[in-house]
C-alpha cells in the first residue's frame, strides 16, 4: 500500500503544494519540484481513536498515531533565480484525524475522506542547499525554523486535505466547513508563578516577565508582557474559530521573557467538548509541567445562529459585556465568504514583464 500513498504524495506537490508556492509571491514564480522520491520506509499508526459521541451519524472520526521517519529525496528548483535545494530526510510526529463523510448506500460506502492535524505536530526536516534558497528574494527574511513552523500549521486545522471517493459529493462543503462554534477566552491573570530572573549567579532569586502563548488548531494569539510580576493581571479577550471539538483542545503556554531565550513556565490544555458541555467555565486552572502556579481563565462557547433577527440582541449582550474588556470590541457575527474560482482574468503587464525577462 505505501507505493500508491507516496504517488498520491507526490501528486499532492505536484498539483497543489507547488501551484500555491508559486503564487505566493511573485519571485517564486518558477519554482517547481524536479524530483519526489518519499522513500520505502512505511509511515507508521502507533494507535487508533474512534469516536463514538458526539459525532454526526453520517460520519466515522478516526484519530491516528502517526510517526514517520523517512529517509527521502524532494529536490526543487526556482529557475529565474538558478537556485536549486532539497530534502534528504523528513521527520513527522504527531495526531492525524481522518474523517470519513458522508457514508452513503452505495459502493465504496463513503463519499470522501478528509485529513488534517488536530495540533501542529513535530517536523524537523533535513535541507540540502538551504542557504542558497534564503538567498533568493522575498525568502531572505526566513529561517530554518520559521519554515518549519509554516509547513507545520499548513498541515493544522482548520486547513485539511479533502479527497473525494464519488463524483456526486460537494466537495466544498467538506474541504471548507462551517465552524462549530466560536471560543472566547477571556486571559485573565496567573499567581504564584516561578520566579526565573536571578542574581548574584542563582544566589537571590527575582521575578519574570510573563506573557502568554494561546493555541486552538492553529490559530495562536500572544499576551502582552506584564514586567517583574509573579502574579500578572493580563484582563485580554481572544476569540478563536472551533471547526472540531472532539479531540481538539485549547492550548496554553506561559513564558518568562527573555534577552536571550525565554524561560517556561508552566502549561495548560483544556477540552473543547468541556466547554461547549457547560457553555461557559470561569476557573483556577493549575498549570502542568512546573512546581507551582495556577492561571485564571473565563472561557466561553458561542454558538452560531444563522438567524439574522437574533443579531440585535446579540449585539446588546456583547455592548453589555464588553465595558470591563480591555480589547475593542467583541464579535457579534462571523462573515464567511467562500470564494469558488475565478475565470477569464485580464493579465498584470507587470506579471507578462517578470515572465519575459
Amino acid at each position: 500500500m505505501w507505493p500508491f500513498i507516496c504517488q498520491f504524495i507526490e501528486k499532492l506537490f505536484r498539483e497543489t503544494i507547488e501551484p500555491a508556492v508559486r503564487g505566493a509571491n511573485s519571485h517564486l514564480s518558477t519554482f517547481s519540484f524536479t524530483k519526489i522520491d518519499i522513500g520505502h520506509q512505511p509511515l507508521r499508526i502507533n494507535g487508533v481513536k474512534v469516536y463514538t459521541e458526539n459525532v454526526d451519524k453520517r460520519q466515522i472520526i478516526l484519530d491516528l498515531q502517526i510517526s514517520f521517519v523517512g529517509n527521502c529525496e524532494i529536490d526543487l528548483e526556482i529557475k529565474r533565480y538558478f537556485c536549486r535545494a532539497g530534502v534528504k530526510s523528513i521527520q513527522i510526529h504527531g495526531t492525524m484525524r481522518v474523517i470519513l463523510e458522508p457514508l452513503i448506500g452505495d459502493m465504496p460506502l463513503i463519499g470522501a475522506l478528509s485529513l488534517f492535524f488536530l495540533r501542529k505536530p513535530l517536523l524537523e526536516i533535513n535541507w540540502t542547499g538551504l542557504t542558497n534558497l534564503l538567498d533568493v528574494p522575498g525568502l531572505n527574511g526566513l529561517s530554518d525554523t520559521i519554515i518549519l513552523d509554516i509547513i507545520s500549521n499548513y498541515l493544522v486545522l482548520p486547513n485539511r486535505i479533502t479527497v473525494p471517493l464519488v463524483s456526486e459529493v460537494q466537495i466544498a462543503q467538506l474541504r471548507f466547513p462551517i465552524p462549530k462554534g466560536v471560543l472566547r477566552i477571556h486571559f485573565i491573570e496567573a499567581q504564584d508563578l516561578e520566579g526565573k530572573d536571578t542574581y548574584l549567579k542563582g544566589i537571590v532569586k527575582g521575578k519574570s516577565d510573563p506573557y502568554g502563548i494561546i493555541r486552538v488548531g492553529n490559530q495562536i494569539f500572544q499576551s502582552k508582557v506584564i514586567k517583574e510580576n509573579l502574579n500578572p493581571k493580563w484582563n485580554e479577550v481572544y476569540e478563536a474559530l472551533v471547526y472540531e471539538h472532539p479531540g481538539q483542545e485549547l492550548e496554553i503556554e506561559l513564558f518568562d521573557e527573555d534577552p536571550d531565550k525565554d524561560d517556561f513556565l508552566g502549561s495548560l490544555m483544556i477540552d473543547l467538548i468541556e466547554v461547549e458541555k457547560e457553555r461557559l467555565l470561569d476557573e483556577w486552572f493549575t498549570l502542568d509541567e512546573v512546581s507551582k502556579g495556577k492561571l485564571h481563565l473565563k472561557l466561553e462557547w458561542l454558538t452560531l445562529m444563522p438567524n439574522a433577527e437574533n443579531l440585535d440582541k446579540v449585539v446588546l449582550t456583547s455592548i453589555r459585556a464588553d465595558k470591563d474588556q480591555a480589547n475593542d470590541g467583541l464579535s457579534s457575527a462571523l462573515l464567511i465568504l467562500y470564494l469558488d474560482s475565478a475565470r477569464n482574468l485580464p493579465v498584470s503587464y507587470v506579471l507578462m514583464d517578470t515572465l519575459l525577462s
